[in-house]
């Protein structure tokens, strides 16, 4: 769902950083050969992920959701020099356009790929992480977050991509619409949660922001 007028997203995208090449070509290989090619971050949030990523200069990242890898390397774009981000998916099908464009992007020695089901793998990670991307299954948002806020460092930043659902969050929610009904309440719960403070902010499909408060 596209939430703001046509013309107006296109002065957006126009008034943008540009796309770089690598990513450019990625975009347009994910929607000539993969299913659901409207999943890509894609430019706009592309370079707000970049943005916020370079902004913190973070040493670890942790992303869950890798499908081709645009935004695995959108976040890369920030890392330190000896930074790793280690990204998760359960598609293993995905990994040959993910290596592609890893390679291309020439951050391939600072991203680590790892394949099966985030809940498992997440506590495998002895790390604390700088910044994190939440882009997977929508029903288990609500379980990440509890299993990474405490080794997300203070100051550190979470960010969960479509917390708006095609604005089904702000409609009468039917109760078996699990996926809606998780964002609902996880954006009620990060707005309560003493520990971190948030800002929901309307690019695409809604981008959460959670940065975690110092202990």
């Amino acid at each position: 769902m596209e939430f703001l007028p046509e013309k107006i997203a296109q002065y957006i995208e126009k008034h943008t950083e540009i796309e770089p090449s690598v990513l450019e070509q990625l975009s347009r290989e994910t929607w000539q050969k993969v299913l659901i090619p409207r999943m890509l971050s894609g430019h706009l949030q592309g370079r707000v992920l970049s943005l916020f990523s370079k902004m913190i200069s973070p040493k670890n990242i942790l992303e869950i959701g890798t499908y081709t890898g645009y935004s695995a390397i959108c976040l890369a774009e920030g890392l330190t020099n000896k930074g790793e981000l280690h990204t998760i998916d359960i598609n293993e099908e995905l990994k040959t356009i993910q290596d592609k464009y890893f390679e291309k992007s020439r951050m391939r020695n600072q991203i680590f790929q790892h394949v099966g089901d985030a809940i498992e793998i997440i506590p495998s990670f002895n790390k604390s992480w700088d910044l994190v991307f939440i882009d997977a299954d929508k029903h288990n948002y609500i379980n990440y977050y509890n299993l990474v806020i405490s080794k997300v460092r203070s100051g550190g930043i979470i960010i969960f991509d479509n917390v708006l659902w095609s604005g089904k969050v702000a409609e009468k929610i039917n109760q078996q619409d699990i996926d809606t009904q998780t964002l609902d309440e996880l954006n009620k719960l990060l707005t309560a949660d003493e520990r971190v403070e948030n800002v929901l902010f309307p690019v695409r499909d809604g981008l959460m922001v959670v940065r975690k408060k110092s202990n």
